[in-house]
């Protein structure tokens, strides 16, 4: 197992950054935990490929009880039969601002690092072809719910 951590924090800091500047909530980090590959453990995910310094993937995910949370306050109003189109589009907003983020500490600590556009993907039966690598899991805790964190760079 070999996933150094000045790839893993820009990932934790921008998450962190993100939930407390948009949502005005804090982050607390739990348990880590080794896995095979970073597989999703949850129904909605957010698929990051990494190149450069780094290569592999950044997996998010979150439950749908999470997202209708966090939509609430991005989008007050918004019908629960409007969330079912709108959800992907505020994840991925989500996504986007996380990775930017990330993006922006990567460069100032001089990592040349390269990320795709974040893939959104839901439910339990859809199939992924991931690295098969071994995975740094990482569970955060916010009011929402939980947020994991798979990273799998090498």
């Amino acid at each position: 197992m070999n996933i150094n951590a000045e790839y893993v924090n820009p990932f934790l800091e921008a998450a962190s950054a993100v939930f407390k500047s948009l949502l005005n909530v804090d982050l607390r980090r739990g348990k880590l935990t080794i896995k095979e590959k970073p597989e999703p453990s949850h129904d909605i995910a957010i698929i990051i490929g990494i190149t450069g310094a780094a290569n592999g993937e950044v997996v998010f995910s979150m439950e749908h009880a999470m997202v209708q949370k966090i939509a609430d306050i991005l989008t007050p109003g918004l019908k629960p039969e409007d969330l079912k189109s709108e959800y992907r589009d505020i994840v991925g907003e989500l996504a986007n601002m996380i990775t930017g983020n990330a993006m922006n500490l990567f460069a100032y600590s001089g990592k040349r690092v390269e990320m795709t556009t974040p893939t959104v993907v839901e439910g339990k039966e859809f199939t992924i072809t991931l690295v098969k690598q071994t995975t740094l899991a990482i569970n955060l805790y916010s009011p929402f719910g939980q947020l994991e964190m798979n990273v799998a760079l090498k």
